[in-house]
């Protein structure tokens, strides 16, 4: 798939990933697990590129997730390590693409020097204003809704709030993807049909694209066949054929 095979007027403009496969393709390779992440470098770096090419506005991709801390505590940290220098390599051409990075999750959780180094790259990206991409680290759908039930529990208490003013636009705002758009289109590489704990309020009606391609094996080209596939859908949102033809 080209860029030019695609449809300018149904670009989605939120895609999210869930980024599998590293182990297995490390595995087929004759590699330990620790090899097919430093791979996944690249596939972020592609699609990346190819997400400010084709104009999607916010790429959010699930790179960490809570439930990676009970992973062998080698590849944790060679998953910290990596992930620092990642971002550090990374920032100079976020910049020459006008790239903006932001990062949702529990960022606490992390090294100090993780944290820094994210902030770092956070703020020396800040003024750029094409892709918006959203690193999901130490994250999960259960723990972003639980975090916005105590926030908004915590403002009733206070009195800040009341019952009647609880609604969806609260609940919204009060999420970590506060101010950036539902996504469209979800993508899960490696051939698992599963959601993963991932961005669980925020996929209500986003169209699911599975593919069995390995994440380090994944390309723009890959993200271009995605999303005319999404092209090729017809999203009703609860409505009839007829109503959304009208």
């Amino acid at each position: 798939m080209v860029i030019e095979e695609l449809k300018k007027n149904c670009i989605p403009r939120h895609v999210a990933v869930i980024m599998d496969g590293n182990g297995r393709w490390a595995e087929l390779h004759g590699n330990d697990r620790i090899y097919g992440h430093r791979q996944g470098v690249d596939a972020v770096r592609s699609i990346v590129e190819g997400a400010g090419e084709v104009g999607i506005k916010y790429l959010t991709l699930y790179a960490f997730s809570t439930e990676n801390w009970d992973r062998p505590k080698n590849e944790v940290n060679a998953l910290m390590s990596l992930l620092v220098d990642a971002i550090v390599k990374e920032i100079e051409n976020l910049n020459e693409k006008n790239v903006k990075m932001h990062a949702i999750g529990n960022l606490d959780s992390f090294p100090s020097d993780v944290q820094l180094k994210l902030a770092e790259a956070i703020e020396k990206t800040s003024s750029n204003t094409g892709l918006n991409l959203i690193l999901a680290l130490s994250y999960s759908g259960r723990w972003d809704i639980l975090q916005m039930v105590k926030q908004i529990v915590s403002k009733a208490i206070n009195g800040e709030i009341v019952e009647k003013q609880i609604n969806e636009s609260l609940i919204v705002n009060h999420l970590s993807t506060s101010g950036i758009p539902d996504p469209e289109l979800l993508i899960r590489t490696s051939g698992e049909y599963r959601i993963s704990n991932f961005l669980l309020w925020q996929i209500a009606y986003s169209e699911f694209y599975f593919t069995p391609i390995l994440w380090p094996d994944f390309r723009k080209e890959n993200l271009f066949e995605a999303i005319a596939d999404f092209q090729r859908r017809e999203r009703r949102f609860g409505k009839t054929s007829e109503q959304i033809r009208s």
